[in-house]
């Protein structure tokens, strides 16, 4: 399962990273260390915070967020298989971005919870960038 480090995990949920500290320091998000000391979040436990964080349960409310051509890069927080079609979940700082594809695609992309992915959005379609 992929890791991420403070900074890293900051920049998926759209905050800095000295709030992204704080939370981990107030047990908000469990974090463990790597063999050089520094600390980790494990991408499940970043996926579901997210999504608390999405929900309003941040408190960095006066944060600004924007999408630079229409790019929303942010960690994967479901995703739903079916035999033929899949539905992914994306959460981008406090959006929430939903892409339905094929199963296959989600196969090649080797997409999981707790992935950093990013979504691109054109008129409604969502489209699943691996990053």
């Amino acid at each position: 399962m992929q890791s991420y480090t403070i900074g890293q995990a900051a920049r998926l949920l759209g905050v800095s990273p000295d709030t992204a500290r704080r939370w981990a320091d107030a047990g908000r998000v469990a974090t463990h260390r790597d063999q050089s000391g520094r600390r980790l979040i494990d991408g499940r436990d970043l996926a579901a915070f997210s999504v608390e964080v999405g929900q309003g349960g941040g408190g960095d409310e006066d944060a600004s967020y924007t999408s630079a051509r229409n790019a929303f890069p942010g960690i994967v927080t479901a995703v739903k298989l079916g035999d033929v079609a899949a539905q992914v979940e994306i959460q981008a700082g406090p959006h929430r971005l939903v892409s339905l594809l094929s199963r296959e695609a989600v196969d090649e992309l080797g997409l999981e919870v707790g992935m950093e992915a990013t979504a691109r959005v054109k008129a409604t379609s969502v489209h699943i960038d691996r990053t």
